[in-house]
């Protein structure tokens, strides 16, 4: 947890207020929290629960009392229990519970499919690289998109621009597709269940993983899909948020991103990004804040370029969050890429 965030209950992250409310519970009321959490949620909000240190008295019981007053002031009984659920998961767990509460209100809670959040990349794209495009096009869609980066970057570069197209033209998925890829897991994984129809794909889950590969792929990817198809490249990259484009966001909703992002992953990002950029943050920051990011800039020895993408990716995924979330608002869309 960084300094800036140890001051004030209100400055933690989605992800750490989560920890620490789980924490607070006994191993078993924990444990029973976390079983209906997808893989990836599992795995972020354990990192923050192992990494959490010195977290002073104050900020536990601000976390506690924010969430208590949340649950007293609803019911389950006479109101919109959707309603319910979504302001409940969004206090408890930030800008992490968007793909929970997907899961819970669409449901989308098939085990074949839900297992393969669990793999590493690697291996769903060993398991998948021989199917039908159309086939590797529906697992990305159903996997959340750094996942569904991570597998596209082990995919063969060859296949990559049909993937991508397939999942942008993608509207939901028909029984057929259904059973086929039913039958995918239920050769290559220990057993499934029937798969509930879902609506996924579409131009903004492609564009999503493309915003989450590495730069060069990025451009690859897009530029082929461009050679085939110029109106569904340019619709792609229209829906694509970049690093450049927080220069078009409003002060109010980018002090609201500085709150969610760590003082170190900044600093990594920072290295690589234009001056006009630096200047958006800075002023955006108390006074001492932003001298001491600027001298953990001038301290901070050189960054490989696939560690300052890595980190400025990993902020655009927390902007994509709080947009979705309807916490700011995101300016235009530029052509450049980081």
């Amino acid at each position: 947890m960084s300094e800036e965030t140890e001051g004030a209950g209100e400055k933690l992250s989605g992800v750490d207020r989560a920890a620490i409310l789980l924490m607070s519970l006994g191993e078993q009321e924990a444990s029973a929290v976390l079983k209906h959490m997808g893989a990836r949620e599992v795995q972020k909000v354990g990192n923050s629960m192992a990494s959490l240190t010195g977290v002073k008295r104050e900020q536990v019981s601000r976390v506690l009392d924010e969430f208590i007053a949340t649950v007293d002031e609803k019911t389950s009984l006479g109101v919109d229990a959707d309603d319910y659920v979504r302001k409940v998961m969004q206090e408890a767990l930030g800008d992490k519970a968007s793909n929970m509460i997907d899961r819970i209100l669409l449901g989308r809670d098939s085990k074949g499919l839900e297992s393969l959040k669990w793999m590493d990349p690697r291996s769903v794209a060993e398991m998948i690289r021989q199917e039908h495009p159309q086939i590797i096009a529906i697992v990305l869609s159903y996997l959340d998109s750094d996942q569904a980066a991570e597998v596209l970057g082990f995919l063969p570069e060859r296949a990559r621009p049909d993937v991508i197209m397939r999942i942008a033209t993608l509207d939901g998925i028909p029984p057929s597709a259904l059973s086929e890829l039913d039958d995918v897991i239920q050769r290559q994984s220990s057993g499934s269940e029937n798969v509930k129809s879902s609506s996924v794909g579409g131009v903004r889950t492609a564009a999503e993983i493309l915003n989450l590969v590495d730069g060069v792929t990025e451009q690859g990817v897009l530029d082929s899909v461009k050679e085939t198809d110029e109106s569904l490249g340019q619709r792609i990259q229209d829906e694509m948020f970049v690093f450049e484009n927080l220069i078009d966001i409003d002060d109010r909703s980018i002090q609201t991103i500085l709150r969610e992002v760590q003082s170190e992953q900044l600093i990594v990002a920072l290295k690589g990004a234009d001056q006009a950029i630096k200047e958006k943050l800075l002023k955006n920051m108390s006074r001492r804040a932003a001298e001491m990011l600027e001298e953990d800039l001038e301290a901070k020895g050189p960054v490989k370029v696939a560690e300052v993408e890595a980190a400025q990716k990993e902020i655009l995924v927390t902007v994509r969050n709080l947009a979705d979330q309807g916490q700011i608002e995101l300016g235009g869309k530029g052509d450049e890429y980081v």
